[in-house]
């Protein structure tokens, strides 16, 4: 796919999902951003970049955790994100937390100027990782820390036929390299080849949690990867779909909710001392 096209696919994608995104995913995938956290540990004074930071829910904790000493930005190829994000931050009184639209592989922004680098969930989008990458690497000071997560398996996310579901309806193209960060050490090898050396690398068993059918088909469509094809499909073809995906998430059905299985794996980093 081009790249051109597939950064507009994202970002008008995103830009529809923005205003369901944070009810649909923030509970589901708090496990994993408390985790990310935690091994990127950002400390009082520091800087932090958030790179792919959606409705700015790992921005506003990194800010938290930097306090008003620090400085937290946080930037997204989607305008209605990045406006999310910036309302969230003003309503917890963050003055220190700044967010603006940018591209992963092309962050206008300054030599090593970051302590901390984080990205929850970004880089299976993005048209050339190993660009993005670079990009993480140079603008992190020399000692700086790198904390990354993506996907895991195809195998172990239960959620994963819904692609499957879309493309035979639309060609949508939406992330065609979606579950290859997540196979093996390909992320990691990744980071090295960039200039990061790799300090940890972890895989998370989860659950994405619905009450019901409902919750699960509009977490998937209506605020997901998927949401740009989504909002093409006329009514039947949306209850075709829906049918579809609720069919191959059966197996995580407990009574009127759903259990469904989602596996990430995060890698930390740090850019070698000068």
């Amino acid at each position: 796919m081009d790249a051109r096209l597939q950064r507009r696919v994202q970002r008008y994608g995103w830009e529809r999902a923005a205003d369901d995104y944070a009810r649909h995913w923030h509970g589901p995938l708090a496990g994993l951003h408390g985790e990310l956290l935690a091994l990127a540990a950002p400390a009082p004074g520091e800087a932090v970049l958030d790179v792919a930071c959606g409705a700015g829910v790992v921005s506003v904790a990194a800010a938290s955790a930097v306090g008003s000493a620090g400085r937290v930005l946080g930037v997204d190829l989607a305008q209605a994100m990045v406006q999310a994000a910036r309302q969230r931050a003003r309503s917890l009184g963050l003055g220190h937390a700044e967010f603006a639209r940018m591209d992963a592989e092309q962050l206008a922004l300054p030599d090593a100027s970051f302590d901390v680098v984080l990205c929850a969930l970004g880089l299976m989008y993005v048209p050339d990782p190993d660009a993005a990458l670079r990009e993480l690497h140079r603008v992190l000071r020399p000692g700086g820390r790198a904390a990354l997560a993506v996907w895991g398996e195809r195998a172990r996310c239960g959620w994963a036929p819904l692609f499957g579901i879309v493309d035979a309806e639309i060609r949508s193209d939406v992330c065609p390299l979606f579950f290859g960060l997540g196979q093996g050490d390909a992320l990691a090898r990744r980071c090295a080849a960039a200039g990061l050396q790799v300090t940890a690398q972890r895989r998370r068993s989860d659950c994405l949690d619905y009450a019901d059918a409902d919750e699960a088909c509009a977490a998937a469509f209506a605020s997901g990867p998927v949401t740009l094809a989504w909002s093409r499909f006329d009514a039947t073809v949306r209850e075709r779909v829906q049918a579809r995906y609720l069919e191959a998430i059966e197996p995580a059905r407990e009574g009127r909710g759903y259990r469904v299985a989602a596996e990430y794996l995060i890698v930390a980093a740090q850019r070698w001392p000068a």
